[in-house]
């Protein structure tokens, strides 16, 4: 049993050397077999162990790869702040942008109401000919599809702004042809109402946190009840009941304007505009504000 064990774990030993606890003053080379060089692939033995390169300190174990290259350095919690800090610049760039083009809109839109209600040839031409304003309305119809529902039409430069400068042309004619039915006071007055009432609602939409974007579904529903509402005070002809109408379309795109204004804001809202929507964006306000100024100046004219 003891030879079986010899020849299974020392696969070279020579009887001729005693064991090392015959010699207490012996040396490990003293006591090495000859046939044993550091490799066993020369005795023919088949439990060869390949030598470990010059230097390792090891001469019987199998080598391990030495050109493994350490992990990367990544520290997430460093560029976290960074990229927090970028996100916000991109947001707030993204708010100027849209903020400046609204203005824009705007002066050039006040600019054709100006001009409809007093210059009085103007006024009158309107007056004789009403196909002017119903042929608008097709038009302005035809580019709010284009911008609405082309991603190209809305987002490539110059062509964006192309479209935006006629979507705004057409729709400041348009009032200008629809305020010459009221007098220049009403219509100052709704100007008025309605550069206050948005100033308010922008403001108080940045600061309250309250996600109104979360309504979107419900307020588009009561917006299709008020089409409906409409069509009907169409066929009534009541002064009351328009005066209803007026005020509830008038809250109706005041929530409208706090919605997309939020949705410009992006942050911790359910719903954001992509900063590369600029041009959709400022439509959205646009709209508001336009319907907005419409239903005031109705009210201000039915309280007349």
């Amino acid at each position: 049993m003891e030879n079986v064990y010899r020849e299974q774990n020392f696969p070279s030993y020579n009887p001729a050397y005693p064991p090392p606890q015959a010699h207490p003053g012996y040396t490990p080379q003293e006591y090495c077999p000859p046939a044993y060089s550091g490799s066993r692939v020369a005795s023919g033995n088949p439990l060869s162990v390949s030598p470990a390169p010059p230097g390792t300190g090891f001469t019987g174990g199998p080598s391990l790869p030495q050109d493994d290259p350490p992990p990367e350095y990544s520290n997430s919690f460093a560029d976290a702040p960074y990229s927090a800090f970028s996100e916000k610049a991109i947001r707030r760039a993204f708010i100027r942008k849209v903020y400046l083009i609204l203005m824009a809109q705007l002066i050039v839109t006040v600019g054709f109401i100006c001009m409809f209600v007093y210059w009085d040839t103007l006024n009158g031409w309107v007056w004789k000919n009403p196909w002017f304003t119903y042929t608008l309305i097709p038009m302005l119809f035809v580019l709010i599809i284009i911008l609405s529902c082309f991603e190209n039409a809305r987002r490539q430069v110059p062509m964006n702004f192309i479209f935006l400068g006629l979507f705004t042309v057409v729709e400041g004619l348009m009032l200008g042809a629809t305020t010459v039915f009221f007098t220049a006071d009403a219509v100052m007055w709704a100007v008025g109402a309605t550069a206050f009432v948005s100033f308010g609602l922008s403001v108080f939409a940045m600061q309250t946190k309250v996600d109104f974007t979360k309504a979107a579904g419900i307020i588009w529903v009561i917006c299709l009840s008020l089409i409906t509402f409409g069509i009907l005070c169409a066929i009534i002809r009541s002064r009351w009941l328009h005066i209803v109408y007026a005020s509830i379309g008038t809250l109706i795109f005041a929530v409208y304007l706090v919605i997309d204004t939020q949705m410009m804001l992006g942050g911790n809202h359910k719903y954001s505009i992509s900063p590369e929507e600029y041009v959709f964006a400022a439509l959205n306000l646009y709209l508001d504000v336009i319907n907005m100024f419409l239903f005031i100046l109705q009210l201000i004219g039915l309280s007349k």
